[in-house]
């Protein structure tokens, strides 16, 4: 059984003066009114070019990022590699729309392969597809509306794209996952991340697509999934996620008058998110788990699962993730049980992370139960070391 209360373990990283930091930055991230003025101001700030870099990095892009560049980031892997959490590389770039632009991530993606192909502590990489095609297009692309000629090029450029980070992932013996993104534009993500899976998965799992289990029908796309690998002979990896756009598919769909893609309540998006889980499971003949979660429950079925199942802890089938700079009560005690645990690590300049990072503290507000466990964990180490 893992302990999951030992704050020993899961702060062991941590100095008195970043533990204290980590309490503030929670309290701050925990209050919806702060979150949101933050938010209106951090935009408006950036948009007129008010210096608030520094305020920004020293605070939640701290928390949350690895650094500015993957060197930046080095001294976290190694740290992290100490206590065997490994670490996911994520240029966190996104919603990009020039041609230039794009290329610009793509060159930054495969940098961040060949990097990790080097460093036994980066066994992932991952990237969204928004920064590599117009979200407008992938929207149009999804919705099966025909595409102009200009259009079609544009299309087949992004999949190039794509198929030249896979082949690399494939060439450093890397894996690399698709992230998830709004429900309006995946499909089109989807197609993409089914067509690098099915060209580069033969023969083991290079290719990851992201499942959101907070959305109505992603159980079953899944167990699709699923039959398609046993059927095609093909190997499948998929990371699953609970998700990061409740608040805005909710609204999309509430103004455009089409039913919410969302769980009706959290409940639902447990049980499917546990149910997909043990689904994968129970086929890790061809399936590969990386399951991302802050949920202390689900992260214990999983692990009482494996034991169940007499899988060894560290499985290479089945990894757990949480995101850096949070829940590292769940990534430590884990890692310190033996089981396989990475942690999701962005990096990438102050002005461009910002949409993770809004997400971040979004995410944290809302979440009001994921925040207070946060900072009891915090409160009680902090008790324990004798801080005040």
């Amino acid at each position: 059984m893992v302990n999951f209360d030992d704050t020993a373990t899961a702060f062991i990283t941590k100095s008195n003066a970043q533990l204290r930091k980590a309490y503030y930055m929670f309290k701050m991230v925990g209050n919806t009114t702060l979150v949101s003025l933050g938010k209106r101001a951090t935009s408006l700030s950036m948009a007129l070019r008010l210096p608030i870099k520094g305020l920004v990095k020293k605070t939640v892009y701290d928390q949350f990022v690895g650094g500015e560049t993957m060197q930046e980031c080095e001294k976290i892997i190694d740290l992290l590699d100490r206590y065997n959490v490994k670490s996911l590389l994520d240029y966190s770039i996104e919603g990009k729309e020039t041609e230039e632009d794009f290329e610009h991530t793509k060159n930054c993606l495969l940098d961040t392969i060949r990097f990790g192909g080097k460093h036994k502590a980066v066994p992932f990489a991952v990237f969204k597809v928004t920064g590599m095609a117009r979200f407008a297009l992938l929207e149009k692309v999804s919705n099966g509306e025909l595409l102009s000629e200009k259009e079609s090029k544009e299309w087949l450029k992004a999949k190039e794209r794509v198929k030249e980070i896979c082949q690399a992932a494939h060439d450093h013996k890397l894996a690399v996952l698709v992230d998830a993104e709004e429900s309006w534009i995946q499909p089109a993500i989807d197609e993409l991340a089914e067509e690098m899976i099915h060209h580069y998965n033969r023969e083991r799992v290079i290719v990851f697509n992201t499942l959101q289990m907070y959305r109505v029908d992603r159980l079953e796309y899944l167990r699709k999934l699923v039959n398609l690998a046993n059927k095609e002979n093909f190997y499948l990896g998929v990371k699953l996620v609970r998700g990061a756009y409740m608040e805005k598919e909710r609204d999309r769909a509430a103004k455009m008058g089409y039913p919410s893609p969302i769980q009706p309540d959290k409940a639902a998006s447990d049980r499917d998110y546990d149910q997909g889980v043990e689904y994968v499971v129970e086929n890790l003949e061809k399936g590969r788990l990386v399951a991302g979660s802050h949920n202390e429950e689900s992260c214990r079925k999983l692990a009482n699962l494996m034991v169940e199942k007499g899988l060894a802890k560290d499985d290479h089938r089945i990894w757990f993730s949480q995101l850096y700079g949070m829940s590292d009560h769940l990534s430590f005690n884990l890692a310190k049980a033996g089981y396989n645990v990475v942690k999701y690590l962005p990096f990438g300049p102050v002005k461009e992370t910002l949409p993770y990072l809004i997400r971040r503290a979004e995410e944290n507000s809302s979440a009001s139960g994921q925040t207070s466990r946060e900072l009891m964990l915090i409160q009680k180490e902090m008790r324990r070391r004798g801080i005040d």
